[in-house]
């Protein structure tokens, strides 16, 4: 699979509808990759299997807050100095991009930087969606290093953090993004591509592809009838009348319950969409009368194992005692 011009909107609204109502504002990176394919040409979308084993695969992705984004919008010019470093710390070329996580933003990142650079992209993320930690990655499960983890700006400033686990990471690099002004170029977690099959969410681009062209039915279609403090009431319309479900979110939306069953929680998705635009509504942009379609997926199954969960189940969120999940309502 290519992604060109004519792919991208999908890719793109899929990359939005995984980042659960976080991951930064697509309309930004998805206009700078259409910009990179009209002057570079379509990026190619490889499986782990096309590249040579010992290929180096650099995951990659902007860092920082998405109001920062919104007004400081950046360039392209990121990733060269991303891969020059790269390569220098690891001694071997990067055969392929991924995006670091294929929620929001940065999915439509990593394609606008592989169209400039004339790499392919691997068709594999570190989080199947948008987690709002760096070290929330499944190379963190496996035991892949975060570092030498690269950070630049447009400029070419660079920041290399070394010798520290993905907490750490998470850690230096917020602290560092205050000197970037708020927003910064990443790569961290750099892999192998033998690596990439048992370390990354596999098949995360074209899952967003897919998506993007067609989602599944949602939970409940209705109006958003009170929001306060990170949680937010949808009243059911339609076929939904009656109805009436609880969103709680922080960076995204973590859970959603109705009459005491919870319905969906963090680690899946929980996508919120305007029923008039179609677009994807983030958790900073609820607003009372909206009319919205509330729509579940699940994540990669990694996220359901034990250690999965302690990295970024409802727990790692600070969601305690939430009710079991029925096997319907978890579909």
């Amino acid at each position: 699979m290519d992604i060109d011009t004519e792919v991208l909107p999908a890719y793109a609204r899929g990359c939005a509808v995984l980042g659960s109502g976080g991951g930064g504002p697509v309309s930004i990176t998805r206009a700078a990759a259409r910009q990179a394919l009209e002057a570079h040409g379509p990026v190619r979308v490889v499986q782990p299997s096309d590249l040579d084993p010992d290929a180096l695969v650099m995951p990659c992705g902007n860092v920082g807050t998405s109001h920062v984004a919104v007004e400081r919008i950046g360039g392209v010019a990121e990733a060269s100095y991303l891969r020059d470093a790269v390569e220098k710390l690891h001694g071997s070329p990067v055969a392929a991009l991924m995006p670091s996580e294929i929620g929001g933003a940065n999915g439509c990142a990593a394609v606008a930087w592989a169209a400039c650079l004339g790499l392919p992209l691997v068709d594999a993320d570190g989080m199947g969606r948008a987690f709002p930690r760096m070290d929330q990655t499944v190379m963190e499960l496996r035991g892949i290093s975060p570092t030498p983890a690269v950070l630049c700006d447009e400029r070419g400033r660079t920041v290399v953090i070394d010798h520290v686990d993905g907490r750490w990471l998470e850690r230096l690099v917020r602290a560092s993004l205050e000197a970037f002004g708020g927003q910064a170029a990443s790569s961290e977690y750099a892999l192998r591509a033998r690596q990439v099959p048992g370390a990354t969410v596999v098949g995360s681009v074209t899952r967003a592809v897919e998506l993007g062209r067609r989602l599944p039915d949602p939970l409940i279609s209705g109006k958003v009838a009170a929001v306060e403090q990170g949680t937010t009431l949808v009243e059911g319309l339609g076929g939904d009348a009656g109805r009436l479900v609880r969103l709680e979110a922080h960076n995204e939306y973590l859970a959603a319950l109705e009459d005491g069953e919870l319905l969906a929680a963090v680690p899946d998705v929980i996508a919120v969409l305007d029923a008039r635009s179609g677009e994807t509504v983030q958790t900073d942009q609820v607003r009372y009368g909206m009319r919205v379609h509330v729509v579940p997926l699940p994540c990669d199954p990694v996220w359901h194992t034990p250690e999965g969960l302690r990295l970024a189940g409802p727990e790692a969120f600070g969601l305690t005692g939430l009710p079991v999940r029925t096997r319907e309502a978890g579909r």
